[in-house]
C-alpha cells in the first residue's frame, strides 16, 4: 500500500469512528426525547413543541450538520475531497443512527415505517427507508469519487454534471417537505408571523410518500455519478 493510499485509508477510518460514535450519541439524544414524548412509543401525529424547544430543536440539528462539516474540512485537502468526506460522514452518522435506534428501541419495525427526518426550515417526513437510500447513495459518490481521484489526477465534477446533482437533491427535499408545503398554502400560513402552522403541522399524520418525485431525484443524481465515473475511467 502506497504512503497516499495508508493516509487515505487513514482518514476514511478515523471519519467513520467519529460518524459512528456521533451516530450513536445521536440516537442516544432521542431516545431520551422520545422517552419524555412519547412514553408509549413514537407514532405520529407529533407532540407539538414550544417556540423554546423547537428552537432547541434547531440548534441541535445545526450543530450535527456542523460537526459533520467540519469533519469533511478538516479531512479533505481540496474543496471536492472536503465535500466527499462531508458526505462520507453523514451517511455512516445517519445509517448508525437508525442501526442504534433498532438496537436500543427496536425501532423502526420496518424500514417503510414513516420518521420526522429534520425541522429546518420545516419537517422533513419519510419512510425510514429513503433516507437510508440517501445515505448508501452518498457513501457511494464519496468512495468512488475519491477513489477516482487517486487514479485520475485530474478528476473533477464539471459543472453541468453538478446541475444534474443540484437538480436530483431538490427533487429528494421537495419530496420530504412535500406534505408541510401543501399546508402552507392551503392554510396560508405565513410561517414568520403565524405560529398556528406549528400547531396544525403538530397534528398532521402522513399517509404516502412521492416515490416518484424521491426515485427519480435519486435516478438524476446516481447517472451523474455514474456518467462522471466512465466519463474518467476513459482515461
Amino acid at each position: 500500500m502506497k504512503k497516499s493510499d495508508s493516509e487515505i485509508f487513514r482518514v476514511f477510518l478515523l471519519s467513520a469512528i467519529f460518524s459512528i460514535a456521533m451516530g450513536i450519541l445521536e440516537a442516544i439524544v432521542v431516545i431520551y426525547i422520545r422517552t419524555i414524548y412519547y412514553p408509549a412509543g413514537f407514532s405520529f401525529p407529533l407532540k407539538f413543541l414550544t417556540p423554546d424547544m423547537m428552537q432547541v430543536e434547531w440548534i441541535r440539528e445545526i450543530s450535527t450538520v456542523v460537526m459533520l462539516a467540519v469533519v469533511g474540512i478538516l479531512s479533505g485537502k481540496d474543496n471536492l475531497s472536503r465535500f466527499l468526506y462531508f458526505l462520507y460522514s453523514f451517511a455512516i452518522w445517519d445509517i448508525t443512527y437508525y442501526a442504534t435506534l433498532k438496537i436500543f428501541l427496536d425501532w423502526p419495525a420496518n424500514l417503510l415505517v414513516w420518521d420526522i427526518l429534520f425541522l429546518i426550515p420545516l419537517p422533513w417526513l419519510g419512510p425510514v427507508l429513503a433516507p437510508v437510500i440517501c445515505s448508501v447513495l452518498m457513501l457511494f459518490m464519496a468512495v468512488s469519487f475519491m477513489y477516482m481521484k487517486e487514479v485520475v489526477r485530474d478528476f473533477r465534477v464539471y459543472p453541468r454534471e453538478w446541475v444534474f446533482i443540484l437538480t436530483g437533491v431538490t427533487l429528494v427535499f421537495l419530496s420530504y417537505i412535500q406534505d408541510f408545503m401543501t399546508l402552507i398554502f392551503q392554510n396560508e400560513f405565513n410561517l414568520n408571523e403565524n405560529s398556528d402552522f406549528w400547531k396544525t403541522a403538530s397534528l398532521y399524520v402522513p399517509e404516502k410518500f412521492n416515490w416518484l418525485t424521491f426515485g427519480t431525484g435519486i435516478a438524476i443524481i446516481l447517472m451523474s455519478i455514474i456518467f462522471s465515473l466512465y466519463r474518467f475511467k476513459k482515461k
